[in-house]
């Protein structure tokens, strides 16, 4: 009998051996809709201000292959990174995504071996004979139910459309801690630029106070007119709405930063947090080359994930196709038969059964072939949205790579025209305590000198947060040492 059973599954198994030939249409990537060069590198090659480089050795290196730990020098900057990539709910969810993507996988690839369990059945139902009596049949073994013989590939191209969305949620994870790594970043210089702003307000706001006084004063006596008196306590004013909005501003970023690290900032992660120190002493960072608009492709983890969305569509089809062809399923049972429950597992009750099935759809409505267009319409979705990913891409390291050409030599006249400014301002005041101008005169030249200064700060800001803009646009970031978790 053992042999028996063995010659009836030989063919079964060649046959499962034969399966799986898949249906999916032969994957081709789309061609990238962008040009070959970066159109920001001729602007920079004809402009001068480019941002101090940090370390020769380091400049050959890509943004991707850059290790986050090496691209930012600042030891407080760097805590918040660490703190942000253990504790930042938007990554957890990432990463809890890569799970859930991976136990999908694991379900459609265990589609593919059968499933065998214990099963014990009994039935009572009157006799075929007719004469009245009950029949009854007792079982109790192993059972192998309704596994499918993969002959179309239908159930290894959605192992493969799992497989493809598993490694796109991976993908997913590394643009997640890329983009939370340069907001860090980016927050982190904003509160920088926060507190010297502030302290160019106080600065001023105590020179407007002593004009303001001194006006109060001259009009007490007579010297000067009520018009001049009210300009100054405008010029006061006006200071005081910008530090209230400057305080307003550095609490923004301050619960932003808590919120992008994940805890409240306490303890070594108050240290951390910039205090009285100026957006000049930041830490350069490392000027990293742009490469070639194709090397987006491989360096971009949101690109690869479009792409890996891509493949998921193109195995969907695959599925899609092999609906329309016959099913073959199988149902096994070996073990123990009897007409009586006593009678199991006693001697002479060892029983088999192999009912395999073909099912061929004849009519469904049209479900098939709704299915297999459904597919077909994600698939060019799919490609539409990998196209505009790399579009995407290119166009935000062209606009980083336009703010390093152009933003050097912006701040460069800004600091000129404050430096200018200051000038303008000393020699107003001296002119003013002299006689020779007027208090409108100075109080222009004290608006001017306050602009400019602020200016200053803020085109800084621009330059190195386009410095970590650039190199988050190019792939860096997702990359750790080893010694990071």
């Amino acid at each position: 009998m053992r042999k028996s059973v063995l010659t009836s599954l030989l063919p079964l198994g060649a046959a499962a051996l034969l399966a799986a030939c898949s249906m999916a249409p032969t994957y081709e990537r789309p061609v990238a809709p962008i040009a070959g060069e970066w159109p920001g590198l001729r602007l920079s090659r004809s402009l001068a201000g480019m941002p101090p480089v940090a370390s020769t050795a380091l400049q050959t290196v890509a943004a991707a292959d850059l290790e986050w730990q090496s691209f930012f020098s600042d030891s407080r900057l760097r805590l918040l990174i660490e703190s942000a990539l253990r504790n930042n709910r938007d990554l957890r969810i990432a990463v809890l995504n890569i799970e859930q993507a991976r136990a999908q996988f694991q379900i459609r690839r265990a589609d593919q071996f059968p499933t065998v369990g214990a099963a014990a059945t009994g039935s009572r139902q009157p006799s075929a004979s007719g004469n009245g009596n009950i029949a009854s049949v007792y079982t109790a073994g192993l059972a192998l139910t309704s596994y499918e013989i993969d002959f179309f590939g239908r159930v290894a191209s959605l192992k493969e459309a799992a497989l493809a969305q598993y490694l796109a949620s991976e993908e997913g994870r590394k643009t997640t801690q890329i983009s939370l790594i340069a907001t860090v970043a980016n927050t982190w210089l904003s509160l920088l630029a926060d507190e010297e702003l502030l302290s160019i307000t106080q600065q001023t706001l105590a020179t407007r106070e002593e004009s303001f006084k001194l006006s109060q004063l001259r009009f007490d006596n007579g010297v000067t007119s009520e018009l001049d008196l009210r300009q100054a306590e405008s010029l006061l004013e006006a200071a005081r709405i910008s530090r209230a909005q400057l305080q307003r501003q550095r609490a923004l970023d301050e619960n932003l930063l808590t919120l992008l690290v994940g805890q409240p900032l306490e303890g070594e992660l108050a240290t951390a947090l910039p205090a009285g120190q100026a957006l000049a002493d930041a830490p350069v960072m490392v000027d990293v080359p742009a490469g070639l608009p194709s090397d987006l492709l491989t360096k971009r983890p949101d690109i690869r994930q479009a792409e890996q969305q891509l493949l998921a569509a193109n195995a969907s089809i695959g599925a899609a196709r092999a609906a329309f062809f016959p099913r073959i399923s199988l149902t096994a049972s070996a073990g123990s038969a009897s007409n009586h429950l006593s009678g199991l597992f006693q001697n002479g009750s060892w029983g088999w059964s192999l009912a395999p099935q073909l099912f061929l759809p004849l009519f469904d409505a049209g479900r098939n072939q709704a299915g297999l267009e459904s597919a077909n319409a994600g698939r060019d979705i799919a490609v539409a949205q990998y196209e505009k990913a790399i579009q995407t891409a290119f166009r935000e390291v062209a606009d980083a790579l336009a703010g390093r050409a152009t933003l050097g030599e912006q701040l460069r006249a800004q600091q000129a025209q404050a430096t200018a400014e200051g000038v303008r301002f000393k020699l107003s005041d001296l002119r003013y305590q002299n006689g020779i101008a007027s208090q409108l005169d100075l109080l222009d030249a004290q608006r001017s000198l306050f602009s400019a200064r602020q200016a200053v700060v803020q085109a800084r800001l621009l330059q190195l947060q386009n410095q970590v803009t650039l190199y988050k646009t190019l792939g860096g970031g997702w990359k750790e040492t080893a010694a990071t978790p």
